[in-house]
């Protein structure tokens, strides 16, 4: 896509603060980046560029993607990964799935393999020791998908043990309330694309009057429009959620905008690249 529609990358730096976290991991730096929909539309080559050598110059100890690398067709994956494979971290890569990522039959293990033929780790429900068991990383399935179950997941660790839950969608963050989430890295959103200044996501808005409104006008008239059809009201619930940094209970959360951009475009929602410091 482009600049244009998306915007120039943004580059987010956030401390967040974790109860418990060993002194040895005292301003650990993560590097988040989501929702690249590589297909040739809506991701220029240039800003994906431009958001690998941020990530590298930050010198990342660990880069977390969480989702949606490709729209539909997975193909696209195995020219992504040519590009990803130039990311640098210290301990390495890892990532989970979003629900464009398994849009069709094959398209999770397409996806997966691709991504492993990198090095890159990926996570369905796992548990991962990057930084030894004093903060484990906990990838979960998508939530759209039939095997999003993080319950034999998240019990088999101690509640006094800190964590990281990589979620694509956060929407899971209501549910995660159950467990301890000393941090929850998400994406899916978009950031809501359309921002208004000083107030939030317009997508919030536009699901109370769709809700009020346009739900009340015939299916018949609706389909012939398609910003008529509440598409926005099935993406998420907590479009609250939609970016930034959130207290969720007593659990945290980021939201990440991601990179890709899909029509109409962005406004004051540039696409993102986070890096985040870990201190106790």
């Amino acid at each position: 896509m482009h600049w244009l529609l998306s915007g120039p990358l943004s580059v987010e730096k956030l401390t967040v603060r974790i109860t418990g976290l060993p002194a040895s991991l005292e301003n650990t730096r993560l590097v988040h980046m989501t929702d690249l929909h590589y297909d040739g539309v809506r991701l220029s080559e240039a800003m994906l560029e431009e958001a690998i050598v941020k990530s590298n110059d930050a010198e990342p100890d660990l880069v977390i993607l969480t989702g949606d690398y490709v729209t539909d067709d997975p193909s696209p994956i195995y020219q992504l990964v040519q590009r990803l494979k130039h990311l640098e971290s210290r301990l390495g890569i890892y990532a989970v799935l979003g629900n464009h990522d398994i849009y069709y039959k094959n398209s999770k293990a397409e996806v997966t393999n691709a991504l492993t033929s990198i090095g890159v780790k990926v996570l369905w429900n796992e548990i991962a020791y990057p930084f030894g068991e004093e903060l484990p990383i906990i990838g979960l399935a998508d939530y759209w998908s039939r095997e999003f179950n993080p319950t034999p997941v998240m019990n088999q660790l101690d509640p006094k043990t800190p964590r990281i839950v990589l979620s694509h969608n956060p929407d899971t963050a209501e549910i995660l309330k159950k467990w301890r989430v000393d941090l929850q890295l998400s994406g899916h959103t978009h950031g809501g694309q359309i921002v208004i200044p000083g107030i939030g996501p317009a997508v919030i808005y536009y699901n109370l009057f769709y809700n009020k409104v346009i739900r009340r006008i015939p299916k018949k008239l609706r389909r012939r429009f398609p910003y008529l059809q509440g598409g926005c009201t099935k993406v998420a619930r907590h479009w609250q959620w939609a970016q930034g940094f959130h207290k969720v209970g007593e659990n945290q959360l980021y939201v990440n905008r991601g990179l890709g951009t899909y029509a109409p475009g962005r406004l004051f929602c540039p696409p993102e690249v986070t890096i985040i410091t870990l201190r106790s």
